[in-house]
């Protein structure tokens, strides 16, 4: 019956891909921990999940032009080391329980900055003047900003896609929608790969959960992709920043 409510929160959460964009990892990880799961084994089986329910997408944003690879390459010189590097740094622990507090409350921290990043994409984007030499002027910014993502990402699951996003397009403002996207997406899956193999090491992915979020979850993006133009997107994101900020919150706080 548990292998049921598995594949059920995959097809919720695919389906909130597909139709708002917002990034699995900021609701699925929550969404485990509802179901009772270690923060460890949600993290680690999320990031496996992510890495593998995104290849599909990296291939179609390539295949149609949409990942600018020299941005992409700048961010995964950072992000892939400094995964790397966290997951040795948590393997010096002796046991899981002894990071779990770090974990929820990064955790709590990434999904308050994914809320706002939702909110307020337009606004950020807005301010920003795009510039002709600005892909030359962010390649060793976004490097740095790889860095962070790697770390982060790596001990929450969380930010590869809408933080992603956002140094992009504060970055690169010039660069056109797709393209950010495309780009995020080819970044994202080789490090929700990366990270999420070395939680493999850890010990911290439970094989059985993350079999059946892929099979609800694969399909039901797929679905929520087709359907998007006929959901009120702008009542759903807000509606999910809130949920988001909301954890945030008590991960962050309590």
């Amino acid at each position: 019956m548990d292998f049921i409510w598995y594949i059920v929160a995959g097809l919720g959460v695919g389906l909130a891909v597909g139709i708002t964009g917002v990034g699995g990892g900021s609701l699925m990880t929550p969404l485990l921990l509802i179901f009772g799961f270690p923060p460890h084994i949600a993290i680690g089986t999320d990031l496996l999940y992510a890495g593998i329910a995104k290849s599909t997408g990296v291939y179609m944003h390539a295949k149609r032009g949409n990942v600018n690879w020299r941005i992409m390459g700048a961010m995964a010189a950072g992000s892939l080391p400094a995964s790397f590097l966290t997951v040795w740094a948590l393997s010096q622990f002796e046991h899981p329980e002894h990071y779990q507090h770090l974990l929820t409350s990064t955790l709590g921290l990434m999904l308050l900055m994914t809320a706002f990043v939702i909110v307020f994409r337009k606004q950020i984007h807005a301010l920003i003047k795009p510039r002709s030499d600005s892909q030359s002027d962010g390649t060793k910014a976004i490097f740095l900003c790889g860095i962070v993502l790697g770390i982060f990402v790596t001990l929450t699951s969380v930010g590869a896609g809408a933080l992603g996003t956002a140094m992009m397009m504060l970055l690169f403002p010039a660069m056109q929608a797709r393209n950010v996207v495309g780009t995020d997406l080819a970044h994202a899956v080789p490090l929700t790969l990366v990270a999420g193999l070395g939680h493999v090491l850890l010990g911290n992915v439970d094989y059985y959960l993350l079999a059946g979020l892929l099979i609800g979850s694969i399909p039901a993006i797929y679905i929520g992709t087709k359907i998007a133009s006929y959901v009120p997107n702008k009542v759903l994101q807000p509606v999910l920043a809130t949920a988001l900020a909301s954890f945030g919150v008590k991960y962050l706080f309590f």
